[in-house]
């Protein structure tokens, strides 16, 4: 079994329910933490399932396979580990997204509490691959524009301090749900506030990218 913190154990396994969510019953714990095992969930999905873990806090949606929203905080930090051989993994008691859902398609295993901010730990660059924290999100904006926005993101973390981000994911009607079983989602909402209390914020459909990511700035107050 692979050295894992017990604060990484809480990201894995403390899930509740919040205000609108429903629970079916105790989720079951696989033998070793980032195995693929394959258990009959005895409930069904469920809309929200709020995680609270070492590095972000997730609202995840069981019935779309994908997460309501997530909020992490980016840090100036020194790099000591790379992501070399990491891959993405379920977590056995939450129905998330799986490899399946993304094979052979333009849909990239998007991080949302990006692996690059938190390369100061094994532990916390571990904690961003676990399917909680991936979005089925067009290769070309994933590679683009968003990764463009984290870059700029740690560096104004390196230089004003720590960071709030919220990222809020939209399904509409016309969210597409995939033969796997996941839905896409349409639009990305992303928050960023500042340590002076102030905030900028941005707005990306979920598609290939036509200009910089500074034209996707929208008003906070919209």
């Amino acid at each position: 079994m692979k050295k894992i913190s017990w604060c990484f154990l809480v990201l894995i396994f403390v899930a509740s329910c919040g205000s609108t969510t429903e629970c079916f019953g105790p989720p079951e714990i696989p033998a070793e933490v980032g195995d693929e095992v394959t258990v009959v969930k005895d409930w069904e999905p469920r809309a929200e399932v709020l995680v609270e873990g070492s590095i972000f806090t997730v609202s995840y949606n069981e019935v779309l396979q994908q997460p309501n929203w997530i909020r992490y905080d980016v840090r100036s930090i020194e790099k000591v580990v790379d992501r070399d051989g990491m891959q993405f993994y379920k977590v056995d008691s939450i129905i998330t997204s799986d490899n399946d859902d993304y094979y052979s398609n333009p849909w990239d295993r998007g991080h949302l509490a990006p692996a690059a901010a938190f390369t100061d730990s094994y532990d916390n660059l571990y904690a961003t691959f676990s399917f909680l924290n991936c979005t089925l999100q067009k290769d070309q904006l994933n590679r683009g524009e968003w990764a463009e926005l984290e870059t700029q993101i740690r560096e104004w973390a390196d230089e004003l301090g720590t960071l709030n981000i919220e990222i809020v994911l939209d399904f509409n009607t016309t969210a597409t749900v995939l033969p796997t079983g996941a839905t896409i989602p349409v639009e990305y909402w992303k928050n960023i506030k500042f340590p002076d209390e102030t905030s900028r914020c941005f707005y990306f459909p979920n598609e290939d990218t036509t200009a910089n990511w500074t034209e996707y700035e929208i008003s906070c107050t919209d």
